[in-house]
């Protein structure tokens, strides 16, 4: 079962949501975005994950505001706690029973760990895992590969590849560019014109939005937040955002770091045989209701 719709916030805002699988399955894997990009970059995952494991499963996916097809966002809304409230919303009236595991992509990895921070009274106990997929640490603060340097590195690089404004089809040099910034060795192209279509058609005026409350948000809290459940970290060893160390730091000592070979930021679209697995055992420990701490 898919379903398409859009869910009402408090303050007015609208956001495009994908929901699949069974609702009754006990436990919801809510997948949030990255910058920049949109619910999209999941389909090979909302597709496969709810009869992927040996019970079924319900997926809950998501537009950010600003970003997709979900309410344009605001200089005061276009940051990551406002984005953080938002899910936690959001999971209280899409899924208002069972277990949830919380799975970001990149940028979707600092709202899910802001949410659980901000909202420990309303999502608490029911978190039953977390899942980073090519998000970075950035309190390895001392590296010349901080996320927030990464983040500017990236806004550069696109600038220098997509100009002021796009207009019309993106022709195959930008392409070419965004596979190499973005994707790993030998993408699909299928993946690669998707990828375009997602970044250009946030840019430039959501990325620059965004981009002063991405700079400013801090992460030191993401440790103590994902310290009771299991955690997992994926990065592909072709990103050149988030270096593959980082997955390490955000697993912590009793999660678990996965680096998959010849893979780049794009984890969902690239490899998604090795994230669906992984996302399945998140889904089963949280069933199990396995904690930690």
């Amino acid at each position: 079962m898919l379903e398409t719709g859009r869910f009402a916030l408090a303050d007015g805002a609208e956001l495009a949501v994908t929901m699949a699988g069974d609702p009754h399955a006990g436990v919801t894997v809510v997948l949030a975005h990255s910058y920049a990009q949109d619910q999209r970059i999941w389909h090979k995952v909302v597709d496969a994950l709810p009869q992927a494991g040996e019970r079924p499963l319900a997926v809950l996916a998501y537009d950010h505001r600003g970003h997709g097809r979900s309410t344009r966002a605001t200089p005061t809304t276009a940051v990551v706690e406002r984005l953080a409230d938002d899910l936690a919303e959001l999971v209280d009236g899409l899924v208002p029973e069972g277990a949830v595991v919380l799975v970001g992509h990149g940028m979707g990895g600092l709202v899910l760990t802001a949410a659980t921070a901000r909202h420990a009274d309303t999502l608490g106990d029911r978190v039953g895992g977390l899942g980073f997929l090519s998000t970075g640490a950035s309190w390895i603060a001392e590296t010349s590969t901080a996320w927030t340097s990464s983040l500017g590195a990236l806004v550069r690089d696109l600038s220098a590849i997509l100009g002021s404004r796009i207009a019309g089809p993106i022709d195959k040099a930008t392409q070419a560019g965004l596979r190499w910034t973005l994707l790993g060795d030998n993408p699909d192209p299928e993946d690669v014109r998707l990828v375009a279509d997602m970044i250009t058609a946030h840019w430039p005026e959501t990325a620059l939005l965004f981009r002063p409350g991405l700079d400013r948000f801090g992460r030191d809290a993401v440790r103590s937040a994902a310290a009771q459940v299991p955690v997992l970290a994926m990065v592909g060893d072709r990103d050149r955002l988030v270096p593959a160390a980082h997955a390490e730091a955000l697993a912590g000592p009793e999660g678990t770091a996965v680096v998959v070979d010849g893979v780049g930021h794009m984890l969902p679209l690239e490899a998604p045989a090795h994230v669906l697995p992984r996302l399945v055992g998140l889904a089963s420990a949280a069933l199990r209701g396995d904690r930690f701490g």
